[in-house]
């Protein structure tokens, strides 16, 4: 069977649909059903149960998938392989970043590479481990940057951990809170918490200190993953803004936020780290940037199921 079969099946699994199934491997319905019915006529199994409402695999099927995913993903990243070793030229890419990276030095990164290359274009996602991950696996972006400690462990994933920033709390000028006296945590709580979704290490280690089962999710009074936007809510407001402390720089260093002292909170940081798909090679656009992260050691990553 060919890889271009193989490319079928796959597609038909992933959109359940053969209208679907049919637009992502550029083919017609009828080409593909036919496709789907050459595989299952050469292997003698029945791959797929056509259902009223959508198409499933059958266990026949759910067992070729498991390889046919893997050959069909090696096989792209051979045709890359080959075109990046073909024309070594510096190429386009598109990667993502969590809500930390972004406020801090996506920009000035984005800055020096539009310095050094100029004809290049670059995409960047911005967004939550879990739908930068979405988009990794779907090969949409070459890697991304963000906080990886809540990642589950993927055999398909690399992660090559970069430094830790610590983090705290901040308030406005002429907050209640901003007289440079120590707070407890409840009192702390109690104006309402502005913070992207707080990583479970994070939530465990603050639950108890507010009374509520490890387990618990802490409450958030404002839960966004754009920095800049909880940035505003808290200047405005007395809303107190959880983040680590270089996404808010500036404004400590002018003095419209300031830091709150806490003397129960335990140390905390953000574990950002570079997740990349296994076996797959960089392009030189993509091997640059890394590079330049802060923090990269540019050394192997290391498997996000050995983490």
């Amino acid at each position: 069977m060919d890889i271009k079969r193989l490319t079928h099946i796959v597609a038909l699994a992933d959109k359940r649909n053969f209208a679907r199934a049919a637009e992502q491997a550029h083919l017609s319905q009828p080409a593909l059903t036919r496709s789907i019915q050459a595989a299952e006529a050469e292997l003698g199994l029945r791959l797929f149960d056509r259902g009223p409402l959508e198409i499933t695999p059958t266990p026949a099927g759910e067992f070729l998938l498991e390889r046919a995913r893997r050959m069909v993903f090696d096989s792209r990243c051979l045709k890359r392989d080959m075109d990046l070793y073909r024309d070594r030229q510096l190429g386009d890419t598109a990667f993502g970043v969590g809500p930390y990276p972004a406020a801090t030095f996506l920009g000035a990164l984005l800055v020096e590479l539009r310095r050094s290359f100029a004809g290049v274009h670059v995409r960047v996602e911005v967004g939550n481990w879990e739908s930068l991950a979405k988009r990794l696996r779907d090969e949409d972006i070459e890697f991304f940057v963000a906080d990886t400690r809540d990642l589950p462990p993927d055999a398909g994933l690399l992660v090559q951990p970069l430094m830790r920033e610590a983090g705290g709390f901040y308030v406005r000028a002429g907050h209640p809170l901003a007289a440079g006296v120590a707070v407890s945590l409840r009192e702390l709580w109690s104006h309402g918490i502005a913070s992207v979704r707080l990583p479970a290490a994070v939530s465990g280690a603050l639950a108890p200190l507010l009374g509520l089962p490890p387990s618990a999710p802490v409450p958030l009074a404002v839960e966004c993953d754009d920095i800049e936007t909880l940035k505003r809510v808290v200047l405005a407001t007395d809303t107190v803004l959880a983040a680590p402390a270089a996404s808010v720089a500036d404004q400590v260093g002018c003095g419209t936020l300031l830091p709150v002292m806490v003397p129960e909170l335990p140390p905390l940081f953000s574990a950002m780290g570079i997740v990349t798909l296994r076996g797959r090679t960089a392009s030189p656009l993509a091997e640059w940037i890394v590079r330049r992260l802060p923090g990269s050691t540019g050394s192997e990553p290391k498997g996000a199921a050995g983490r």
